[in-house]
């Protein structure tokens, strides 16, 4: 199927497990740059209600069986499967009008972020069904009564509703941290792109590593889907502001509380600082970022810059720059290699970026580009959706309207001019909030300034100057790590943002009670939950046997002088706290010499290891270290060790083990508290 032809295929959706044609034949979507039809899109009689039940009651049971970490793997392994295909993707990305490189943003970028949320859930998530989000919390002063706030995947299906610019990308983005969280989704791709979109959901259900029910997809219509929502559904969405508006007010997403999360329109801008002028780096990688962003899927990106404020005296300067860059484009078909930029997605696209460019042009003039008449290299200029990049100025920015209202969805930006840095950020604040802007400059202060300043109207925020150069990923790059999303006009939405993403589609609840009950459901040992004492040292017990809340509490070790003054001159730590009694007994802190902080835990240490080979096979840290009360010279120390926590890891013969270090002196005051941190073979003898 990767191939375009000259004849048209039916698409069809996957919904209860099953592919399915509408009743019609649909609509007739058109290859980009030459005009021909590629396929016919519809979903009329697809029973909506049906796949969102088949989802619920089949693919989120399934899920939610699997640990967090089964999950992660299953997107790993789903990522080497696409990757193995992504030939037959970028064949027929090209009828988008997807050049190359562009085609590689939206495919390897997408199945890039698969293999990042697999990643960093492995990493940062313990191996279990349920997260738990921030510290105990205390409610009764003899322990009896806490709370833990803790995080369950919701029991509904996540609705995904995408925009036509990246019909891999926007639907992976969106499916990684759905799936690690342990929530089915449905993919309404937009109509323009949806072949590619239903391309790839094929090979992804082909693979047999997702569930039934894990994934469905709807091309076409989206018909009656959202009169179906519940209260455990999400729905996010990609797209116009308008269209986000009139999704955002559906009687269903009302009255349900349905989660919904927008990501918009935005005018997003790139600053130049005063202190880059032209001949620094500065300037030049200025220009560059905002030719690559105007001409990168011919500026089809919901991160692309549109507004170019630049101090005014530059201005000249780097119109003259960007319009020899204009000149030396090559634009045409995107299956030619010699092509930098294809065309826009639809002949109706490219109309109304026109028509949005006549709007600009009321208040600012055409200084590079004509959009009534693409220069191309290769490709027909009628049959195919081409345009040349158009720049604009806009010589009085704080007195216009448009440029800080009006988008045009394709190669067009507006260059604005400002006097001071005050003015540069009133600019970028006329855009009512955006996905992200960029700040060129070399200068801390103008640095400190300006990102303060555009912080809260922004999801991100990029600083580029010459040390970052080889190694940014850029203005318009959304990360799997870092928030994707912005306020106001940009849709007041959050996506990816590493584990983050992951908990939009779970539910944070707060559990109060006795803390040995909570222990049993959170699968974590909380302080003031019994321990269970054994003969058995805890260090000698694998995997297999251990279960949180084993705990030890050993015996004694009593500080003297010369453990602290041994520890100082071994260490060259000699702090006046602990070699001069009378300075420390100045400290308001101290009441004379301390022992060192560190000589603590090591003692702490001496005290709970046990010395013998065994299922502990390393100690790769501590969490939360905290010295509570000093330790004197005399001061006899006890650790109180618990198991806390225990996450298998997939695909080895050890896991990791979180135990609770406690260390008391002779009143039973705390004077150090942490997590410790160590990998556990799964069974006796793995150490060997």
């Amino acid at each position: 199927m990767g191939m375009v032809t000259d004849r048209p295929r039916r698409l069809e959706s996957y919904v209860a497990g099953v592919w399915v044609r509408g009743d019609k034949d649909g609509v007739t979507l058109c290859d980009a740059a030459t005009g021909a039809p590629v396929a016919l899109v519809d979903s009329t009689g697809i029973d909506f209600a049906a796949a969102l039940a088949y989802g619920r009651e089949k693919g989120g049971p399934a899920l939610r069986r699997m640990s967090l970490h089964e999950r992660a793997m299953m997107l790993k392994m789903l990522a080497q499967a696409l990757m193995e295909r992504k030939e037959e993707f970028y064949a027929l990305s090209t009828a988008t009008g997807a050049t190359r490189p562009d085609s590689w943003i939206d495919i390897e970028g997408g199945i890039g972020t698969l293999f990042s949320y697999a990643s960093k859930a492995r990493r940062e998530l313990p191996n279990s069904r349920v997260l738990l989000d921030g510290d105990v919390e205390p409610l009764s002063r003899d322990g009896t009564f806490s709370a833990q706030h803790m995080l369950t995947p919701l029991q509904g299906i996540a609705v995904h509703i995408n925009a036509f610019n990246f019909p891999c990308w926007g639907m992976l983005e969106k499916l990684a941290p759905t799936l690690i969280a342990g929530m089915p989704a449905i993919i309404k791709p937009a109509r323009q792109t949806a072949y590619l979109a239903e391309l790839l959901v094929r090979r992804i259900i082909e693979t047999g590593l997702l569930p039934q029910g894990a994934l469905q997809l709807v091309c076409g219509s989206a018909g009656d889907l959202l009169d179906h929502a519940g209260d455990q559904d999400v729905v996010t969405f990609t797209g116009s502001s308008a269209t986000g508006r009139m999704l955002k007010a559906h009687p269903a997403i009302l009255t349900n509380s349905v989660r919904f999360t927008m990501e918009a329109d935005s005018l997003n801008a790139a600053v130049l600082g005063l202190d880059a002028a032209p001949g620094t780096e500065e300037f030049d990688l200025f220009v560059r970022e905002v030719f690559r962003e105007m001409t990168s899927k011919a500026g089809q990106k919901c991160t692309a810059i549109r507004r170019v404020i630049v101090p005014r005296a530059h201005c000249d300067v780097l119109v003259a720059a960007l319009g020899e860059r204009f000149a030396r484009l090559t634009l045409g078909a995107p299956a030619d290699e010699n092509v930098r930029m294809g065309p826009l997605a639809s002949l109706g696209h490219r109309e109304e970026v026109r028509a949005r460019i006549r709007d600009l042009a009321a208040e600012a003039e055409i200084v590079a580009g004509d959009p009534a008449r693409p220069l191309l290299v290769s490709g027909d200029a009628e049959a195919g959706a081409f345009l040349s990049p158009v720049l604009l100025y806009c010589d009085r920015p704080s007195a216009a309207r448009a440029v800080h209202d009006i988008e045009a969805f394709g190669p067009v930006s507006t260059v604005m001019p400002y006097e001071t840095t005050d003015d540069a950020i009133e600019l970028v604040r006329r855009g009512k909030g955006s996905l992200v802007t960029s700040v060129f400059t070399n200068d801390p202060d103008t640095a400190q300034e300006l990102v303060i300043g555009m912080a809260p109207f922004h999801g991100r925020v990029l600083i580029g100057n010459r040390l970052s150069a080889k190694s940014s990923t850029g203005h318009g790059s959304p990360l799997p790590g870092l928030v994707h999303g912005g306020p106001g006009r940009a849709g007041g939405g959050e996506e990816l943002g590493g584990m983050r993403g992951v908990k939009h589609y779970m539910q944070r609840t707060a559990v109060q009670g006795p803390p040995g009950l909570i222990s049993a459901v959170m699968g974590r040992w909380i302080k003031g939950a019994p321990g269970r004492h054994e003969s058995e040292h805890p260090f000698r017990k694998s995997l297999a046997e251990l279960r949180t809340g084993d705990q030890l509490v050993t015996g004694t070790r009593v500080v003297t002088l010369e453990d602290i003054e041994h520890f100082a001159d071994f260490t060259g730590d000699t702090f006046y706290a602990h070699m001069d009694e009378e300075a420390a007994r100045a400290n308001p802190f101290f009441d004379g010499r301390v022992a060192h902080g560190y000589l603590v835990v090591s003692l702490a240490a001496g005290l709970f290891v046990d010395p013998a080979p065994g299922p502990v096979l390393a100690n790769y840290g501590v969490d939360g270290l905290r010295f509570l009360a000093p330790v004197y010279p005399g001061d006899a120390l006890q650790v109180r060790l618990t198991c806390k926590e225990i996450s298998p890891r997939m695909n080895t013969e050890y896991g990791e083990v979180r135990w609770d270090c406690c260390v008391i002196n002779q009143t039973g005051a705390t004077v150090a508290q942490y997590d410790v941190l160590t990998m556990v073979a799964k069974a006796r003898g793995e150490e060997k």
